[in-house]
């Protein structure tokens, strides 16, 4: 399982140990507890269930109630489902902490961003807008977005003022500066979604990473169709020029 779940603290800055200074987000991830194992022979995958941060029951439907109740566990608000091939190796109420994670990680960081209501263009999707000057008429609004007779209609996915922000975003790729087990703390480089104390699912792809270069078949051909041993006469090599051939010939 290659995910935990946590908030968002909010943003400082640490130095490394070289003096170097570096903006960081700092997360609280876990400890999330096991709530169910999906396998394929039951459900027809293999899956492992975590919950994190305690709630109260009263906020829960029957249905949620019992999924909870009936294994002796805790409410908790937030659930969410992680792909893994070692079902067998969690227990149910059993603890995911951050052990897993360290500096120098990549991960990818799931949340919902902020929401900035109704925006205009200029602000939605950076449009120029017209003249600042006085009797142009034409400022930070939408300006032309049809034509004439023909098509005779706006066509579709016209960039036009909405509702904007309070979206699933995942900034991928972000560097652990520093982690902090025994406070569950992650520290990444950069920013990511949502404001202080927004739910976060917090992906660690390293793993993922190396197991797809092992697993990557060999003998691959080079890009361009060019032969990686240099040997012209593999389909995709470049020919021999008419002067190399008559002196072979000769």
């Amino acid at each position: 399982m290659n995910g935990i779940l946590g908030k968002k603290l909010g943003m400082t800055q640490i130095f490394r140990p070289d003096g170097r200074m570096v903006s960081v987000t700092v997360l609280v991830a876990g400890p999330c507890t096991v709530t169910q194992k999906k396998t394929k022979d039951t459900d027809g995958y293999d899956a492992v269930q975590v919950g994190f941060g305690e709630t109260d029951f009263r906020k829960f439907n029957r249905a949620a109630k019992g999924h909870l109740q009936k294994k002796n566990l805790k409410a908790f608000s937030r659930l969410k489902e992680f792909r893994t091939d070692q079902v067998g190796d969690y227990e149910l109420g059993g603890l995911v902490t951050i052990k897993r994670f360290k500096a120098g990680d990549m991960v990818d960081v799931t949340g919902v961003s902020k929401g900035k209501g109704f925006q205009g263009v200029i602000k939605r999707h950076h449009k120029a807008g017209g003249p600042a000057s006085h009797g142009s008429c034409f400022h930070r609004s939408t300006g032309s977005i049809g034509q004439r007779t023909y098509p005779g209609k706006v066509f579709k996915n016209m960039k036009l003022p909405g509702h904007m922000g309070d979206e699933q975003v995942t900034v991928k790729n972000l560097e652990v500066v520093e982690v902090r087990p025994d406070q569950n703390l992650i520290f990444v480089k950069g920013g990511v979604p949502g404001g202080p104390n927004a739910f976060l699912v917090i992906r660690n792809q390293m793993g993922d990473f190396a197991q797809r270069k092992e697993e990557a078949p060999g003998g691959a051909p080079a890009p361009g169709g060019v032969p990686a041993s240099g040997d012209a006469s593999v389909s995709g090599g470049a020919p021999e020029s008419p002067q190399k051939e008559k002196e072979a010939a000769a």
